[in-house]
């Protein structure tokens, strides 16, 4: 515990978290657990999957490759742990605000969107996904649109 309240409080001197290191209650593990789900729902982790994880996440982190690879590694472990979602979402619920929620969902978004289209199941954990975030329908379905968009554009 008191390792933990002397990182805490070099986080808070220092700014940001170290980079290459992921503790279990770290929101950017909750958050790469989530993309690792939904990038996984359809089957094995692609390597367009995988790019495309990859890049998400050094993009919203600014991470570094081999940090990335850590976080993904460790992410997919936890993800084949997890019953559900609720350790991830709650974990989120309680670091994030509403920003930085919106931001994870349209992150999933990405990933979804990944290799074209959206499945029945994916549209499914999306819903669930974002309602444990407290992200509206609304919000939900207008993050989609504008990812969908996105892509079209690209």
């Amino acid at each position: 515990m008191l390792a933990e309240l002397k990182q805490f409080f070099a986080e808070l001197v220092d700014g940001q978290k170290p980079q290459d290191q992921f503790a279990e209650n770290d929101y950017r593990r909750a958050a790469a657990a989530l993309l690792v789900h939904i990038a996984t729902l359809d089957g094995a982790l692609t390597d367009a999957k995988r790019r495309k994880l990859h890049a998400i996440l050094e993009a919203q982190y600014g991470l570094a490759a081999a940090a990335t690879d850590e976080l993904i590694a460790e992410a997919t472990q936890d993800d084949r742990e997890a019953v559900d979602f609720y350790h991830f979402t709650s974990l989120l619920m309680r670091t994030l605000d509403e920003a930085g929620r919106l931001r994870i969902v349209e992150m999933l978004w990405e990933m979804v969107y990944a290799d074209g289209g959206v499945s029945e199941f994916e549209a499914n954990v999306m819903w669930r996904v974002a309602d444990l975030l407290a992200v509206s329908a609304r919000d939900r379905i207008a993050l989609r649109e504008r990812v969908a968009a996105a892509r079209n554009e690209s």
